[in-house]
């Protein structure tokens, strides 16, 4: 005989407890759906290292140092962006610190050479569209792995960057070049407009990649390619539009890096790949490819500026934030494996 409680149930679907009320049966769904959000891990981590810094040192938790920590994250949050979406196809780009150097030169060299500050900035841009243009086409046409074309394009960016530059830095003074530095004081935080331009740009990407076809055919190409293309999706070009896309991004956070550097230096942000990596992943994308999202890669972003500032003020050498940055990488990304083994079980 059927138990009443049970019948018409579907199968694979629990039956609800009949002692239990349906308004706590949802509470208790709802509080399991918010802990399952990938973004809660992130969040979590970011609020821990600020209690942790914010215990530990006098200075971390002033208005100074909170400035200081957004405009750090401008540059690394625009490149991690990039990141994102070539992990998300299960790629990666070890190029995108050199890239954007190279955009800084650039534009700083064509204005101290008496050029126009607009054809500046376009020339600037587009190098790094180029260059990223250049990535995607030899993962896609010659088939090579996306690691082992953006290593070579990182060693060939910088030598060009040095190249051109005759290995010396360029004065940034051009206030179109400078913009992104510029903005006002809320509460005797520094809010620069590179700042509000990085908020609009992540809310444009998570709109891109959640609201729109080629959104969904970048997450399918990353998740299972093969299938992607038995659907109909265009993998190469999917993957080469993200790479294009990258590339603008790199460009643009090369322009913000003007606005809060003094100098064009081709010896910069040499370790900017290394952090553009770990916001992405900390920030809970997959480097497997085909999971994640630009939200998780903004906390990151906050993470490794937070990080970078906290451990500064501790005295930590920059040798060892290196080194515990990549730690962190490699524990973010054993996580995400066992995770990935725990699900196809």
């Amino acid at each position: 005989m059927t138990d009443a409680t049970t019948a018409g149930t579907p199968p694979g679907v629990p039956a609800k407890d009949p002692g239990v009320p349906a308004k706590d049966t949802e509470r208790r769904e709802a509080l399991g759906r918010a802990l399952r959000n990938p973004l809660l891990g992130p969040l979590a981590a970011l609020i821990f290292a600020v209690v942790i810094f914010t215990l530990t040192t006098d200075t971390f938790a002033t208005a100074g140092n909170a400035s200081l920590i957004l405009q750090q994250s401008i540059v690394i949050g625009t490149l991690a962006l990039g990141q994102t979406l070539i992990i998300l196809t299960a790629g990666i780009d070890l190029a995108n610190g050199a890239i954007a150097v190279l955009g800084t030169i650039v534009m700083a060299k064509h204005v101290v050479d008496g050029g126009n500050p607009l054809v500046a900035l376009v020339l600037g841009l587009a190098i790094t569209v180029v260059l990223g243009t250049i990535s995607g086409s030899l993962v896609t046409r010659l088939g090579l792995p996306p690691f082992i074309v953006t290593l070579g394009m990182l060693t060939v960016v910088f030598a060009l960057a040095r190249l051109y530059s005759e290995s010396r830095s360029y004065p940034v003074t051009d206030p179109l070049l400078r913009v992104w530095g510029q903005g006002t004081n809320i509460g005797g935080v520094r809010i620069t407009w590179g700042t509000l331009l990085l908020i609009v740009v992540f809310a444009a990407f998570w709109f891109a990649l959640t609201r729109t076809a080629w959104g969904r055919h970048v997450y399918a190409v990353g998740n299972a390619p093969e299938a992607a293309r038995l659907v109909g999706i265009k993998v190469n070009r999917t993957i080469l539009s993200v790479y294009v896309a990258a590339g603008a991004l790199y460009g643009l956070a090369a322009w913000q890096a003007l606005g809060r550097i003094p100098n064009a230096d081709p010896n910069a942000y040499q370790t900017a790949n290394l952090d553009s990596i770990t916001a992405v992943v900390i920030g809970g994308t997959s480097l497997f490819g085909g999971r994640g999202s630009v939200v998780g890669t903004l906390i990151g972003a906050l993470i490794v500026g937070v990080l970078r500032s906290g451990l500064t003020q501790a005295g930590i050498d920059n040798l060892y934030q290196d080194l515990a940055t990549g730690v962190l990488v490699i524990v973010a990304v054993s996580l995400d494996q066992a995770s990935r083994r725990r699900a196809a079980r």
